[in-house]
This record gives C-alpha cells, structure tokens and sequence, in this order.
C-alpha cells in the first residue's frame, strides 16, 4: 500500500472522504468473539476502513444488506485445483459463488508430471482472476522413490520459487516415514522453507505416538489427513492445525466435529483436499462444510471463524479472514446461519458473484507448456498378464468412502499359461503404466471391491506421480482404454467390448480441461453414469476418484505404482503372489 492509499483509508474511517463502497444494515460476524452486531461497513481501495458513524459523508456505492447475515470470505485451507477437472480460472468460476475467497493450493499433481514448468503454469494462469491464490511448493515430486514421476523438485528448485509472495511454505509432507526418519533431502526441503519464514504442510494419516512428536518437531504445521478424534486431539495438542476435510470421497467433518470445542476450535479450520466439479454443484464447496457443521448441532460462529479467521492466522495471512478495520473487503452476504446460502461475494471490494451468477472478467492464460505430456513406451496386451505359480494373491481392497485400503488375500484361477483369470468374483486387474518417462514400465495388481464388470475403466490422473491407471476384467477392454488414452493426450475412458464408449479429454498435462465448469461436469457426470450403468460399479462409489487414489504410495496399507504393489505400512514393494 503507498502513502496515498494510506491517507485515503484513514480518511475513509474518520469520514473525512466518503468511501467507495458502503454495505449498509449487515448483520456482521465478529470471528474475534463469535458475536453478530449491525453495522455498515465502509471500503476503500478494496480495503475494510472503518463502521461509520453520524454525519459521515454518502458513498460513491452503497448496498443495502438488509439485514443478513455478512461473513468474512471463506478459506480453503488445503485444496488441489487439479482435482477439480479444471484450469484456474474455471475453478475460480466454481468455487466464487459459493463464497470462497481465498485458497492455498498445493500443485503437486501437475508438478509431479511437468516439474517447474507446471508450478509456474498455475501460478501465471491463477494470477488475474477473481479467487485469490496462494501456493505451497511441492515437497513430494516424486511422492516416493518408489514409483516414476515426470520431474523430481529437491531444495534447489525450492530455493528457486520460496521468495514468490504467492508461495506461502512447503507443501504437505507425505513421506513422513522420512521425515521421522531425518532424511536428509527432506531435512534440506524443510531448511530451506524455514529460512524464508514459510509454513510446512504435515501429512501424516496415523502417525501417533512419538513419531508424530517427531514430525511436529521437524516443522509440519497442520494436518489435513485424520480420521479420528484421537489424531485431531493429539495434533492439536502438539500446537498442529487440523484441517476437517470434506472432499468428494474422503469426507471427515461431521465424525471430526464431535471433539471440536470453545477449547480448541481456534486450531480447527476447513479444507476440500479433492473435490470433483460435480460435487462442487451439487453441494458447495467450503460453504459445504459450515452447513454440515450447522446441521450438525455445531455452533454456527465458531464454524465461520474456521472457515476464515481460522486458515488465515495459520499461513500468516494478517490482512484477511475478519470483518475490522484494515482487512481485505473479501466479504459473502448469506441468507441467514441455517442454510448458509451465499448470495453475494465481494473480493477486495469488488462483487463478482450475486445469486450464483460469476461476474468477473478473468484474464485466460493457454496452457501450451504443459500440454502433450504422455511418453509410454512399450505397451501391449500381453503387458497385462499376470503370471502366478500358486492359487493365493494379494489384492488391494476398497473401503467405501475412504482412500486407505486393506491387504486381502483372494483365491485365484489360473489359465493354462499359469495366468490370472478372473474367477467370477469382485476382483479384478489393476495395471499402472509409466507415462513420463518412457520407461516401459507396467505395475500389476489385483482390486477387491471395485464391482466392475464387463470392461475397463482408465485415467492418467493417479495421485500423485500420474501414471495410467487402469482396471478391468479384459486385457483387451484394459488396451483400448490404455491406447485411448495416449492418443488423446490424457483424461478418462471407460472401454467395453473391445471399443471406446465414453472419453472425457484433459489436455491440461492429463490432469484438467480447459473447457467451462459446465460443460466439463456435464461430461463427468456421463461418463460415471456410464461406468455405473454399464459396469456395475455401485452408485455410491465415485469411479474415476476412487480408481486414482489406488496409485498414492503414501496413504496405507496397499497401493500400486508403475514399478509394483507396494505395502504402504512396510514402505517396500511386495509380490502380487502370496
């Protein structure tokens, strides 16, 4: 802020100018003592100068609130924009109306498949749009050395983008067996986050005990992965933010609230972590998570104060997250604080979203740099087979709702070459391919239920390194939808009967498209209705995000890379044959 602006703000909240814009007769949240009060607020460049009083001069613009209910603008604590399908600006058009107004995103999907490149992409495309971004630097790329990703990011490449104002710290550190373990690559990432000031993202899906002493040593800050009452206690016991998560298969909130009190609150926020566009639509987005809190007998302010007050003090973020004097005008007007209904939001004092409608003029940014990003070399049917010499294997089984899966051991049948066949059961193949590198490499597994039959299911978004995933009943069914989605650059493709029936394009390296909200959720939408229909996977299972998830080496106990089924809990590859 210059000397001018200064001057003009002060003078805003004595009344000495009038102000740029007036919100009268809001219902205002105080999220410093969890009260409502009536005021009006006066703006100033976008910036909260003051309440008014007597005598003050008439805005250039007012705005009768008419009584409801006015709230900071909301923060998402922990998100990945790459989750939603969506380029920034699409995302911004998402989420806005839903009175988001701020995230932190961690980019590691598209920094494990185009490195620096893919960082700087987000940040240069996320730079003049409504949504204000900020970023944590990739900690993981790769997420572990047991798998291939498109880049590898060490504390150099840190050093190299940490001084970006944008940039607020390392992003979560998925591999805390190292980190517990004192790796020293992961020591010089967190160094290099510490002597800028940065905040460093935990990750630690379990961890209790002494290891978790270790990690919050380390500097891990928050943690979006707990489960349980008892994680989120002893995390905030350790002076660690937990992060109550609400995405679109992993939705914590309403168990964690139940040991979330006046007590600790101030150490709770909200986060999406993955949230898929159409879950956005049909739900919301951080506005979600306060209504679930409400329906949930949660206190309405508190909520609120998690939403805003609550992320910005964890990142640092002094100028946001309250309704006072010298904050950013990042406001929402709401029905009232039981439906939680967003029916306006201003960003830095400029309204771009009124009764659901996106109203800013964001500036697009093509993705040229981080297109075409499929190298895979090798490929074939006869790479799908699985030769076993006994009748017991080792499948990955499904938890509804959940990304953490179980070890199960199955019965198999075998053909007469000793390979696997599907016996009539829910088990079916799962096969990672390596596309960054052209390695030639080919993960193999079994999945246990999945209910797929009758086809395959294929996507190159595979949490986190993004290599091909597919699963099936058919070798063949499992190579069209391979070679489907090589040909068209990445997305997702659902194959039956030796063809293609459903596809769903993202250009954006494999990850997202750069087509409108709309008409991207319109194509997920079919394209799972398919999966559902036509497959057999059951409705209450999400197919393309629970498939993703089966590649992510850092979330117990059995997952698949490209180089083989990895025990999460052992931390080593193990053989599909028991």
């Amino acid at each position: 802020m210059d000397k001018a602006t200064l001057k003009k703000l002060i003078d805003t909240a004595t009344g000495r100018v009038p102000a740029d814009l007036c919100i009268k007769n809001a219902n205002a949240v105080d999220v410093f003592r969890q009260k409502l009060f009536m005021t009006d607020i006066l703006i100033s460049d976008g910036i909260i100068a003051g309440f008014g009083g007597e005598g003050f001069p008439e805005a250039k613009e007012t705005f009768d609130a008419e009584g409801k209910v006015l709230s900071p603008g909301l923060i998402d604590a922990h998100v990945h924009i790459e989750s939603s399908h969506l380029s920034p600006t699409e995302f911004s058009r998402l989420v806005v109306p839903h009175g988001t107004t701020t995230i932190i995103a961690d980019p590691h999907e598209i920094s494990n498949v185009c490195g620096l490149e893919g960082l700087d992409y987000m940040l240069e495309s996320s730079k003049d749009i409504a949504l204000n971004v900020f970023y944590q630097f990739p900690s993981c790329v790769p997420a572990t050395p047991f798998e291939n990703a498109g880049a590898v990011l060490g504390p150099e490449e840190i050093a190299s983008r940490m001084d970006n104002p944008r940039i607020l710290g390392l992003g979560e550190l998925m591999n805390y067996v190292g980190t517990c373990a004192a790796d020293d690559t992961i020591l010089d990432k967190i160094l290099e986050a510490q002597r800028q000031g940065k905040v460093i993202d935990g990750h630690s899906p379990g961890l209790m005990g002494t290891g978790l002493d270790a990690y919050a040593a380390s500097g891990a800050y928050n943690d979006h992965e707990c489960t349980t009452t008892e994680e989120l206690n002893a995390r905030v016991m350790r002076g660690m933010y937990v992060f109550l998560r609400e995405g679109t298969v992993c939705r914590n909130v309403k168990k964690l609230l139940t040991s979330v009190n006046r007590n600790n609150f101030r150490f709770c926020a909200f986060c999406t972590d993955d949230r898929q566009p159409g879950s956005i639509v049909a739900e919301g987005h951080i506005d979600n998570n306060i209504r679930i809190s409400i329906e949930s007998g949660f206190d309405p302010l508190m909520a609120i104060c998690m939403a805003t007050v609550n992320p910005a003090t964890c990142f640092g973020l002094k100028d946001r997250g309250a309704i006072a004097p010298g904050k950013r005008a990042d406001l929402i007007l709401v029905d009232d604080l039981k439906s939680f209904n967003v029916k306006k939001t201003w960003i830095g004092g400029r309204l771009v979203s009124s009764d659901g409608s996106y109203l800013a003029d964001d500036l697009h940014v093509e993705a040229t740099k981080v297109t075409g990003r499929m190298n895979v070399k090798d490929f074939s049917a006869d790479r799908l087979k699985i030769h076993l010499k006994g009748d017991r294997a080792r499948a990955i089984k499904l938890i509804p709702g959940a990304i953490i899966t179980e070890e199960e051991i199955v019965s198999v049948n075998r053909d007469s070459q000793g390979c696997w066949i599907r016996n009539g059961g829910d088990v079916v193949k799962l096969a990672v391919i390596e596309r960054h590198k052209g390695t030639g490499n080919v993960g193999l597994g079994l999945l246990s239920g999945f209910g797929l039959k009758g086809g395959a299911i294929a996507t190159t978004i595979a949490h986190d390194s993004h290599n091909i995933i597919v699963a099936g009943d058919s070798d063949t069914d499992m190579e069209v939808a391979v070679n489907a989605l090589i040909e068209m650059g990445g997305g997702m493709v659902i194959a039956k009967a030796g063809r293609v029936v459903s596809k769903v394009c993202h250009e954006i390296a494999g990850l997202m498209s750069d087509v409108s909200a709309g008409e991207l959720t319109a194509e997920i939408k079919k394209i799972d209705s398919i999966a559902v229909n036509e497959l057999s996977i059951p409705e209450d299972t999400d197919p393309f995000m629970t498939l993703c998830f089966m590649a992510l080496p850092v979330i117990p106990d059995l997952k698949l890379t490209d180089m083989g089924l990895f025990d999460v809990k052992q931390f080593c590859h193990v053989p599909v044959e028991v």
